[in-house]
């Protein structure tokens, strides 16, 4: 039977993250996209309700909250800053890795310590010349005794730069390609970790994004997570896990859009009346209501695929570029409907756009995505 009501829990979810978007995040958000600081009273805040730790086992502290949970989550705030949003789903790219593939003593030996205090994580995957094409990453790990040493580097590393712990993929066979990757734990106080510069981004401005150095990084053998091999596995596996919520961003996002073009639009006289009675603009925000609708069940539908254990690669693929790409077009044409106010920064509109685009590129490109779900659905074609 499908049912597409929330519980009276994810209601409650919802509305207390709704509250905190919009009394925390949004009064902060033009302050933050400057990119001079970061927003670290706003995260600690996230902390305090239980925001950065909110998909960890109940077990280790955490709140256990499902992947449907999780996407109603990640709509709320990225509806209040998109750039504040991916700090904290950024950790939580981080901690998958560990709760997918960890032992029980790595979960509470890493995990734990996120639950009593406000820290963050980072994912260590992407380098400059492995992006798209993750396998093929350069970082190489080799076993010394009963250590790793680590080097190489990593690029566009969200959290990069105030994490406590990272997930690293490095290469420990490095003739056997995406089967010779593997996946580690790292603190990010170990010595020979060197940050790099911080980039200065188009969007997203509030969240932090820099380059990494691994020189000569010993990391204990049991920091490694499964086995030898297993990191490229690893690393599908979490982004399968962590896309629905990319597509929840791109809802989100969408959905302020929407709702200030509409606010805009009721109040703007122009030929004697608001412009919302002129049958354009009317039918653009007909067309993003149906649009965004249509990317939230996409969303909800992926999560609630992981949630019962359902194969989820071509859904959650779907669900991220579709949601995001919606999230292009709705700013776009609410910047349009506010004309030349929308391009000015007194207004919301040019940050909407500007952190719409990321949502398109970051956890695999759109195209990356199309590829996935066009290969799952034509299926192998004989030569």
């Amino acid at each position: 039977m499908i049912d597409f009501s929330l519980t009276d829990e994810q209601k409650a979810l919802q509305e207390m993250a709704h509250e905190f978007a919009e009394k925390e995040m949004r009064p902060n958000a033009a302050k933050y996209d400057k990119g001079e600081e970061f927003a670290w009273d706003v995260i600690n805040k996230a902390f305090e309700v239980g925001l950065i730790t909110c998909e960890l086992p109940e077990e280790l502290g955490g709140g256990g909250l499902s992947h449907l949970d999780a996407v109603i989550l990640s709509e709320e705030l990225a509806w209040g800053c998109a750039g504040m949003y991916t700090t904290i789903m950024a950790s939580s790219l981080a901690f998958t890795p560990i709760m997918l593939f960890g032992t029980d003593e790595q979960k509470k030996k890493f995990l734990t310590p996120f639950t009593e205090k406000s820290s963050l994580a980072a994912f260590c995957l992407t380098e400059r010349e492995a992006g798209s094409d993750a396998g093929s990453l350069k970082t190489k790990a080799i076993k010394d005794g009963d250590e790793y040493v680590i080097n190489g580097s990593k690029c566009f590393v969200t959290n990069g730069g105030v994490a406590e712990l990272m997930s690293v993929f490095a290469l420990t066979d490095p003739g056997k390609g995406t089967r010779g990757m593997s996946a580690f734990v790292v603190p990010a106080d170990t010595p020979g970790i060197v940050i790099g510069k911080e980039e200065d981004k188009m969007g997203h401005r509030a969240s932090n994004t820099c380059e990494l150095f691994f020189e000569d990084v010993r990391v204990p053998a049991e920091n490694l997570l499964a086995k030898e091999g297993m990191g490229f596995i690893i690393a599908m596996r979490t982004l399968d896990c962590t896309r629905a919520p990319v597509g929840a961003g791109g809802v989100g996002v969408a959905r302020a859009a929407m709702e200030h073009a509409i606010e805009y639009a009721r109040t703007r006289i122009q030929f004697g009346k608001p412009i919302a009675l002129f049958q354009d603009i009317s039918f653009r925000i007909a067309q993003m209501a149906a649009e965004i609708n249509a990317a939230r069940f996409m969303v909800w539908n992926a999560a609630w695929r992981l949630d019962n254990g359902l194969p989820v690669g071509k859904e959650s693929a779907m669900a991220k570029f579709y949601a995001s790409d919606i999230g292009m077009k709705t700013t776009n044409s609410a910047l349009e409907i506010f004309g030349g106010y929308g391009y000015m920064k007194d207004y919301p509109m040019e940050k909407l756009m500007r952190d719409a685009k990321l949502l398109q590129i970051y956890e695999g490109t759109n195209s990356i995505q199309r590829m996935v779900v066009s290969r799952e659905v034509i299926g192998p074609i004989k030569k």
